[in-house]
């Protein structure tokens, strides 16, 4: 993920997590904020509860290319929570909650929502 697509710092943080609007399941939690950038901005959180440096830097990575392969609308800010239950999902379980979320959230972009569509998701 390059430098301009990730939260960096703690204001950035701040600014989701107060003014943001939030969905959850039992993986994971997202919070989002619009941005009014061309581009979406990722944050990723993984607290010590859901395992050690490990396990919090796996789930990191997951989610990472989780989200690098899911076609998203542009102009956000995306702060991603993970939950206890993430430490021991594998890939295609935390890529199906991803999904979820954004759907939720309706920020899937418009050709991934018609490709579920045509395969009865």
């Amino acid at each position: 993920m390059a430098k301009g697509e990730r939260l960096t710092g703690k204001a950035q943080f701040e600014a989701v997590y107060t003014q943001g609007r939030s969905w959850a399941n039992d993986l994971l939690a997202m919070k989002t904020l619009p941005s009014g950038l061309g581009a979406n901005r990722y944050g990723f959180s993984v607290s010590k509860r859901v395992g050690g440096a490990v396990v919090r830097n796996r789930v990191k990575r997951l989610l990472r290319e989780s989200v690098r392969l899911t076609p998203i609308q542009g102009g956000w800010d995306l702060v991603f929570i993970a939950r206890k239950g993430a430490a021991v999902a594998d890939y295609h379980k935390l890529k199906a909650a991803v999904e979820d979320l954004l759907s939720q959230a309706r920020l899937l972009s418009p050709e991934a929502v018609e490709a579920g569509r045509r395969w009865g998701e």
